[in-house]
């Protein structure tokens, strides 16, 4: 395995750790038992390097938003560590997204960590899931933009424990304005439609701050 697939393998065995805890009526001593597992495994990890994420500026005057189809969806991230979509997040909801075509579309089963009233989602999380996926139609536009204004009408409950899809697209885009709508599926059901505003920037001028370190 590679450094990266490493990481991401990890970093899922710990959301499905988080998942389980929250799921789970566990006693005093296992608690405690847990506790001392999780104090190794902590310094474990707090003893290892920092990890700088550097920008190399050659890279980025190369800069281009690409969204993966769906064949690639795990392997070619656009943010591996993105809390939303991002397979090397431990803290992340671990969803899958790529392109079909000019739609954006996510696919993710939340598990029991994303719970808001019993059984169902938290509404903070499906619009985590719909701004995320409406990122992808920025990708396949191959524009930077960040989230101006997003407008959601939750209709049904969002189910823990079964798989949902969000669908993204875009109805207009007019010089840095692009307009999004976006809808989220149980199967036939659907559970929310939003609309969007998001207004595009300058990647290369965006890029160039994060290099000079003022992001």
């Amino acid at each position: 395995m590679t450094s990266d697939e490493l990481r991401a393998s990890a970093a899922g065995k710990l959301r499905a750790i988080g998942h389980s805890f929250v799921a789970r009526d566990l006693t005093d001593d296992q608690l405690r038992e847990l506790s001392e597992h999780l104090d190794a495994i902590r310094s474990l990890v707090q003893d290892a390097p920092a990890r700088v994420r550097v920008v190399d500026p050659q890279t980025a005057s190369k800069f281009s938003m690409h969204a993966p189809v769906q064949e690639s969806r795990t392997s070619k991230q656009l943010f591996a560590d993105s809390v939303v979509s991002g397979n090397a997040n431990p803290l992340g909801i671990g969803a899958e997204l790529w392109r079909d075509g000019d739609l954006a579309i996510m696919e993710v089963t939340l598990g029991k960590a994303f719970e808001g009233a019993p059984g169902r989602a938290h509404g903070g999380v499906v619009a985590a899931l719909i701004d995320e996926t409406m990122g992808v139609v920025l990708g396949i536009a191959e524009v930077l933009a960040f989230t101006a204004q997003l407008d959601i009408t939750y209709r049904a409950p969002t189910p823990i424990g079964h798989p949902i899809r969000v669908t993204a697209w875009l109805t207009k885009h007019e010089g840095r304005k692009l307009s999004i709508e976006a809808k989220v599926e149980d199967g036939e059901t659907l559970i929310a439609s939003a609309t969007a505003l998001f207004i595009s920037v300058d990647p290369q001028a965006f890029l160039a701050k994060i290099i000079e370190g003022s992001l």
